[in-house]
């Protein structure tokens, strides 16, 4: 047998040795990883010294920068003194309770009960058996459908990514694979009619969602899922009423409704959670990535009395919640998310995130006047920027994503690091950021916006 030959280049380790998530795996090994080597607050360095505004926030999660020596010296001390324990059959520890209950004190009632997970994508497939859990529990096996919407993120695990409404998530994994009825994403500049107000797109948004109620049976509908704002699937908030239309129905016809918060809650909105910011209750929340600022892997179920006692009353008459993971509550996670939290409160992240947000959206909105920006959209310290072909149709490019993807490359080059959905260029800075900060990434996405323009009349691209 030939040994394998191992490189001293990491860049060709990595081409040899990985498949990337979300990534090309041919383009990948010819163009190689760019390697990030450090953090410095809401920047980001690669292994050649270059430094890039991280204005993604790393995935949507760093609250508190990428150099908070707060949560290493906490994350250290937990590790030399419980650096592993589990939640199975009675036994706990006490980052993990603390952690529950200071969740618990944090999110609206009647939230009152968490599960650990480790990702998002766990923490919604663990929301998925819990309802159906407890609609078996109650007597009613047949209530076990979702609703969920186009351009949806939920997830990738196949329940999770059964939710998600994003094609290139279901396309050739053989999704969805639960009972689920995706509705029309609520993104009033992309999908309303010709001459429809946003209140009557709103209103013809939760017809259609009560119509689909009524076709499926509200007895087969188990819980509608929703981003408070839809992030991953372009950063599009919600049109007016349209929550309070969905809160409306899911009443009416003994629905959950499920807030995913893993992108919105903690500050992201300018308040703490976004069913907060929309005005609208979950039966059951689901938060990860701002709860440790993605220092350690970890997310949580939050959900009510009601729904914890029918869970409650089955695992007595089963003997057991036959459900958990090796590191659900992990100790280290949650003694990170304690310090995280603690330091989002001390440092008012979640009033930077409104006072700041503020701030970002006007900037942003000089871009509207770009001639490759058809749209500016967003809520504190989020935004989405869509290209489009044409403003005055609304018109997109003819090949999706390509201009999109020039215009993050430009970012790159110029010391900015985006996300591109499509040709809609993502925003999600660390909460972190300062004023002087957010008028230095509005102008690197200005001279990156440029640079595309010019590339894109060079090409001809309609």
């Amino acid at each position: 047998m030939v040994a394998k030959q191992l490189s001293n280049s990491l860049a060709h380790a990595d081409i040899s040795a990985t498949l990337h998530p979300y990534t090309n795996a041919r383009a990948h090994e010819r163009q190689g990883p760019v390697i990030i080597d450090r953090g410095e607050g809401i920047y980001v360095y690669d292994d050649a010294g270059k430094e890039y505004i991280e204005g993604l926030a790393g995935l949507w999660s760093v609250a508190i920068g990428f150099d908070e020596p707060r949560i290493v010296e906490v994350a250290a001390a937990q590790m030399a003194k419980l650096p592993y324990y589990h939640t199975f059959s009675h036994k706990s520890h006490e980052p993990s309770i603390r952690l529950a209950e200071k969740l618990v004190g944090m999110t609206p009632e009647p939230l009152s009960r968490v599960f650990f997970t480790s990702s998002g994508s766990e923490a919604n497939d663990t929301m998925i058996k819990m309802v159906w859990y407890m609609n078996n529990a109650l007597g009613r096996p047949k209530k076990k459908k979702f609703l969920a919407r186009h351009r949806a993120y939920h997830g990738v695990t196949v329940a999770s990514g059964s939710l998600t409404g994003l094609p290139n998530n279901h396309k050739d994994f053989d999704l969805p694979v639960i009972p689920v009825r995706h509705l029309t994403c609520p993104h009033f500049y992309r999908f309303a009619q010709t001459e429809e107000t946003e209140a009557e797109f709103s209103a013809r948004l939760v017809s259609e969602a009560e119509a689909t109620i009524l076709e499926e049976g509200p007895d087969t509908i188990a819980a509608f899922v929703g981003e408070p704002l839809m992030a991953a699937g372009g950063v599009m908030p919600p049109p007016k009423g349209y929550w309070q239309g969905i809160e409306a129905l899911c009443r009416k016809y003994d629905i959950l409704l499920v807030a995913d918060e893993v992108i919105c809650g903690l500050g992201r909105l300018g308040t703490r959670f976004g069913c907060e910011h929309y005005h609208f209750t979950p039966d059951i929340m689901i938060v990860s990535k701002q709860l440790t600022s993605s220092y350690m892997p970890l997310a949580a179920v939050i959900f009510s009395e009601t729904i914890y006692n029918a869970i409650a009353d089955n695992t007595a008459k089963i003997g057991t919640f036959g459900h958990g993971f090796t590191a659900s509550g992990h100790p280290v996670a949650t003694a990170v998310a304690l310090e995280n939290l603690k330091i989002i409160e001390e440092r008012d992240l979640v009033g930077n995130a409104a006072r700041m947000g503020r701030i970002l959206q006007a900037r942003l909105g000089e871009l509207a006047a770009h001639p490759l920006v058809g749209e500016v959209r967003g809520v504190g310290l989020i935004a989405g920027i869509e290209l489009v072909s044409e403003k005055h149709t609304r018109r997109p490019f003819a090949s999706a994503g390509e201009v999109g993807a020039a215009a993050f490359a430009a970012a790159q080059r110029h010391g900015l690091i985006v996300r591109a959905i499509g040709d809609t260029i993502a925003l999600c800075p660390p909460l972190i950021i300062n004023e002087d900060q957010v008028h230095e990434l509005v102008a690197r996405l200005g001279d990156a916006l440029d640079d595309t323009a010019q590339w894109r009349s060079a090409e001809n691209l309609n």
